[in-house]
């Protein structure tokens, strides 16, 4: 799990890094980058998989969970993330039968092309 000053859970804090139209898609995973931070502040990330992508919900949280532990591992090792003011990852049907080490893969590919 992440840490709490790196949750981003405010409705309207992920309508507003959708709006910067700031994205990135690789391997069923979307990846949304809101606006730059000159500050030092944290990160905030968000996961989403919606209800269209499959109907059982645990299908979708076994999804954000890979996601959100792939992320975690990135943040353990690496402090580069803090140029943007929040991050939502969105995971679609091309993502759902994937193992760890391919939504990991994924995830970093797509860290490296926002940064």
């Amino acid at each position: 799990m992440l840490k709490k000053q790196n949750r981003l859970k405010n409705k309207y804090a992920f309508n507003a890094t959708y709006k910067v139209k700031n994205f990135h898609h690789k391997g069923g995973i979307t990846l949304h980058a809101g606006k730059t931070s000159s500050a030092d502040i944290p990160v905030k990330i968000g996961f989403v998989v919606s209800k269209k992508t499959h109907k059982r919900a645990v299908k979708r949280n076994r999804l954000k969970r890979l996601m959100r532990e792939s992320v975690r591992l990135y943040l353990k090792e690496h402090d580069d993330l803090n140029k943007y003011m929040s991050l939502v990852f969105t995971g679609h049907t091309g993502a759902l039968g994937k193992s760890f080490d391919e939504i990991d893969k994924s995830v970093k590919i797509l860290i490296k092309e926002i940064l």
